[in-house]
């Protein structure tokens, strides 16, 4: 599997990687291919969710944090610099296997870490009762993409309070229960963020395919679609 790379190094808007998983899918001629981001504090929502009623607005507003549509389904999830998200594009119709395959690369990391972490039903990957990892997909006419949220660290205060419509269904909720839910990596292994994204690469990834500056302004334009 190709680990695809941009030109240069800098840290883009989530709806930039988003059109680039999507410009992949549609214009690369890869049958697997992968790649690792990083973002500013952003909440990415669902294709069928409605942003007010999952996402406190007022409180992202006021925190400066983004908040993005994605095309594939599922809940909404919260990303900053402290976790990584993962794009996995590949070929074929199949759903269930596709995430299947997906799931067990990322338990492969896992192993290689020494961490014992487990998938569920759901296409989340668990350490112990907690989730670290959580997926959700988007299907192309013979491809499929996957994207991950891995939890290495994260801002739990803007997670729990960003995703949340109301001080109300906060408190229901409860916060604690929303922590005992969701766990961080960081408190598993001894290996920096850097280091576990080396791991991720080398575990499943040999060569890489790098983007020229053309493909790079082809996805800025297809990145607004996402805005």
């Amino acid at each position: 599997m190709k680990y695809i790379t941009l030109p240069e190094e800098k840290v883009r808007r989530l709806s930039f990687y988003l059109a680039m998983e999507e410009w992949v899918a549609r214009h690369l001629d890869e049958s697997e291919c992968f790649f690792m981001w990083q973002v500013a504090p952003t909440v990415i929502f669902g294709r069928n969710q409605v942003m007010e009623n999952e996402v406190n607005v007022a409180y992202c507003r006021e925190k400066g944090i983004q908040m993005i549509r994605r095309k594939s389904g599922g809940g909404c999830v919260y990303a900053d610099e402290g976790n990584v998200m993962l794009s996995y594009v590949c070929d074929g119709d199949n759903v269930g296997f596709t995430f299947n395959k997906f799931i067990n690369m990322l338990l492969l990391v896992f192993r290689q870490m020494g961490v014992e972490a487990v998938g569920t039903s759901h296409n989340d990957v668990m350490i112990g009762d907690r989730k670290v990892c959580g997926t959700a997909f988007y299907h192309l006419p013979g491809r499929n993409i996957v994207h991950s949220t891995f939890l290495y660290d994260t801002d739990m205060e803007n997670m729990l309070h960003a995703i949340t419509p109301s001080r109300e269904k906060l408190q229901r909720k409860g916060v604690e229960s929303v922590r005992q839910r969701i766990t961080l990596l960081k408190d598993y292994t001894d290996m920096g963020l850097e280091e576990v994204k080396a791991l991720i690469r080398k575990t499943l990834c040999v060569g890489e395919r790098m983007l020229t500056p053309s493909d790079v302004r082809e996805i800025e334009q297809m990145e607004e679609n996402y805005l």
